[in-house]
């Protein structure tokens, strides 16, 4: 019969402690409903103001998560204070768990400075056409830990932003023109000259071909079979593969029409009987005898 006393006295002790303990877990819910409710609308101002400014939208997003998740953990804060915990204590531990996290996942972090970086100094752009680390796309997006790209068959390519900020890395936007260096080969017969002829007047009527700088057709190479050509030129990037694929294909056409030959790799092979080369070998031997 003590024992049960003593059960339910302790309950009703824990009962009236929770009772005396809900509205401050009651005031930690609401700020925490309230609190994630006003960094939404923080943050969706915040994307408005960018928009209006025009920012790269590489910082946008980048800002915008970085914002969340600083308004979200003050929140968490201060509804964990709520509850009676002391925040001088809670942001020891906080700075202590931080510096074992940081330490435990330093390529994380390594890519969080490599994000920043990126923004910074901004070698590329949402948008552009890059190429680094062994994939080439278009860039999709940047955020804190990683840049997506979209690739030429349109597969998403993710690339930590520390291996990114730290190596070679070629933008085919950014300056808005690009320039081509086609290859064509002709016969060692054919006329030089005409050939390169019908090359410039192929240039000549493709729209978007630059005049400046001016358009070149040069011998680039006595090769084993044929006299190579190297067909440059300047073009807008939205034209560029256009450009690119009628070039080729009308490159090839017109040389034809104009009577050259388009060479192939080539070998003469010469087979020699040896039974008869060992024959006149031995009657030149018997008439010196």
């Amino acid at each position: 019969m003590e024992k049960f006393n003593d059960f339910s006295e302790l309950a009703e002790e824990y009962i009236k402690k929770f009772i005396d303990f809900l509205p401050d877990l009651i005031a930690a819910i609401l700020i925490l409903i309230i609190g994630f409710w006003i960094v939404k609308r923080v943050v969706k101002y915040m994307k408005k103001m960018l928009a209006k400014k025009d920012y790269d939208p590489a910082l946008e997003g980048f800002l915008t998560t970085l914002v969340t998740w600083a308004l979200k953990i003050m929140v968490i804060i201060v509804a964990i204070s709520q509850v009676g915990i002391e925040t001088t204590s809670l942001v020891a531990v906080l700075g202590a768990a931080g510096l074992a996290i940081g330490l435990a996942l330093q390529g994380s972090l390594a890519n969080f400075a490599g994000g920043v970086l990126i923004i910074i100094l901004k070698p590329f752009r949402v948008g552009d056409w890059i190429e680094a680390q062994g994939v080439s796309g278009s860039v999709k997006e940047v955020n804190l830990f990683y840049t997506k790209l979209n690739t030429f068959g349109n597969q998403e390519a993710v690339i930590p932003n520390g291996s990114l900020a730290n190596d070679n890395i070629i933008n085919y936007t950014v300056n808005g023109i690009r320039r081509e260096n086609l290859s064509f080969g002709i016969s060692y017969d054919d006329d030089i000259k005409k050939a390169k002829e019908v090359l410039m007047q192929l240039i000549s009527e493709q729209d978007g071909i630059m005049d400046d700088p001016a358009p070149q057709v040069l011998v680039a190479e006595l090769a084993d079979s044929s006299v190579n050509f190297s067909v440059r030129y300047f073009a807008p990037n939205e034209k560029f593969w256009d450009i690119h694929w009628n070039m080729i294909e009308q490159g090839k056409l017109r040389l034809e029409e104009a009577g050259m030959t388009i060479p192939y790799p080539q070998r003469d092979i010469y087979v020699y009987d040896q039974t008869k080369m060992n024959g006149t070998v031995e009657k030149e031997k018997k008439s010196d005898a």
